[in-house]
């Protein structure tokens, strides 16, 4: 548990100037690879003027990194508990290097499908290592608490920042330079991080479940990809049989869980009171955030009519809030008020959020903008208290697999806020175009605008104005949609997390040791 250059702080112990200074540096490779979510959003036209791949590659360019990443977070997080996630998070880092440096340079669409695959391979490594060493680092429970809001609040402006940043580089130089931008930082991270990070482990990991590693990716990956595809393509067969094929698989991998000897997720972890209900209050803020991504996106191109470099920087506005939300969360949650009252207000602020989108116009900015703040403030608060209830509750020696079990989870969570919500909205949308327009234009607003350049003058207007006050209508439904899933979060979190009482949990060399934390019981 120790090493020669950095030792586990004793339990309890306040973390001083070389650990939030490790932090700093952790913040950096987290940054880089939740950004590389929307990284291409800008570059992939450069990209398609230079390698010329086909439409289903143009596909797996943009899809292999996020199914990598997913399929992957489990099995990651339960090796880094093993081999150390400080040796795991270098690997990481020298990996997602190397893999930048060939996606640069690709000279064909499948060596860049290769390197975003490897991309996704580095991040399922350093995502769970991150939050298990801030696990190890900040023991004092009120320090650890703001360290994990900077990592939720890092972790969602990277996914603005990712299109504003990909956009800047592709204006000035070429589009290979969106992924040099990784290596200044893994760089930093290689040099810095065996001196400022400690390493850690489970001083009793048992052998690595090697048949645990493809029943979690098989119940992953068929299920991320058949809900990302829906709310595009609609609900057809083979995305529903892709589903249903990973939920097989997924009962597959819990019974694995249940019987192994030494299983890759513990059954354990689910013993602590209060880790399942953060695991499922996390998932379902990630369907509220993404969920409304799916519509303010559109709406800030499509509808207002914003070229994508103006609609990424007016994205940005709204990530203000994040960065003061899951701060004063955490003092509040100090100053002891109640976790279950922070959280469920954060599902209220977020369905305020919602709520502030059902009265926008096709010229309604500002009301968009605000209502995608107030939601992401919202869903941010509830984010960081659930990682910190979640990371509270489990040993040390798991803070790995516990991590990658969350994040696993927020995945689900995006694609299927993705999918649900935006079927609600497609469902709309084409309720709102005349059944004569071109089947283009009833699909989505995207098609409409399309068609509407190739109709005489006042015939293509028309058809953008429906479209477009279509598409406001579906978005208002979702939004209501929304409002009522996170209310009725807000009264899921007061009911499961009132009883809940901390056991703040910490190993150290020779043992573990843990002490009760008990929260003030509301009133």
């Amino acid at each position: 548990m120790t090493n020669p250059t950095r030792t586990t702080p004793a339990p309890g112990a306040r973390a001083g100037r070389r650990e939030w200074t490790a932090l700093g540096v952790l913040m950096l490779p987290l940054l880089l690879v939740s950004m590389d979510v929307s990284v291409l959003y800008f570059a992939i036209p450069a990209i398609s003027a230079d390698l010329e791949p086909s439409g289903t590659q143009q596909l797996w360019i943009f899809d292999i990194y996020a199914f990598v990443l997913a399929g992957l977070l489990m099995t990651m997080g339960s090796l880094g508990d093993r081999i150390g996630r400080r040796r795991l998070l270098l690997f990481g880092a020298a990996a997602f290097g190397a893999a930048s440096a060939l996606a640069a340079y690709a000279d064909s669409a499948e060596t860049l499908i290769a390197a975003r695959a490897l991309l996704g391979v580095g991040g399922a490594t350093l995502m769970p290592s991150t939050m298990a060493i801030i696990r190890t680092m900040f023991t004092d429970p009120g320090q650890r608490a703001k360290a994990i809001g900077l990592w939720s609040g890092v972790m969602t402006a990277g996914v603005a920042l990712g299109s504003v940043m990909s956009g800047v580089l592709v204006q000035y130089f070429w589009w290979g330079s969106v992924f040099l931008v990784n290596l200044p930082a893994m760089a930093l991270l290689l040099a810095l991080g065996p001196f400022l990070l400690p390493e850690s482990r489970n001083p009793r990991p048992g052998r690595f479940d090697l048949p645990s590693v493809p029943l979690s990716m098989a119940a992953v990956l068929p299920v991320i990809y058949g809900i990302k595809e829906i709310p595009s393509e609609g609900w057809k067969f083979e995305y529903v049989l892709s589903i249903a094929a990973g939920l097989l698989f997924a009962a597959l991998f819990v019974r694995r869980q249940r019987t192994a000897e030494s299983p890759l997720i513990s059954p354990e972890l689910f013993r602590g009171r209060g880790f399942a209900p953060a695991v499922v209050l996390n998932l379902v803020s990630s369907f509220g955030m993404m969920g409304s991504a799916y519509f303010t996106t559109q709406y800030l191109q499509s509808v207002l009519g914003k070229s994508s470099m103006d609609a990424a920087l007016w994205a940005l506005l709204p990530t203000v809030l994040v960065g003061v939300a899951a701060p004063v969360a955490a003092q509040l949650v100090q100053k002891g008020v109640h976790r279950a009252h922070v959280v469920s207000g954060g599902f209220v602020l977020g369905a305020c959020g919602y709520g502030l989108l059902t009265p926008t116009g096709t010229d309604s900015l500002w009301w968009a903008l605000a209502g995608a703040g107030v939601l992401a403030a919202g869903i941010v608060v509830v984010m960081s208290q659930m990682m910190d209830l979640a990371l509270s509750t489990v040993p040390v020696g798991d803070a790995g697999a516990a991590s990658s079990l969350l994040e696993t989870g927020a995945e689900f969570g995006g694609a299927l806020g993705m999918a649900v919500l935006g079927s609600i909205g497609t469902a709309v949308y084409r309720h709102g175009v005349p059944s004569d327009a071109p089947d283009a234009a009833r699909d989505t607003l995207g098609g409409a605008l399309s068609v509407a350049h190739r109709l005489p003058g006042d015939t293509g207007a028309a058809l953008v104005r429906t479209a477009r006050d279509a598409f406001t209508d579906g978005m208002h439904a979702a939004a209501v949609a929304g409002a009522v899933l996170l209310l009725g979060a807000a009264v899921l979190a007061s009911v499961t997390l009132r009883r809940v009482r901390v056991r703040v949990r910490v190993e150290v060399p020779g043992g573990a040791g843990e002490g009760p934390r008990p929260e003030r019981a509301p009133a």
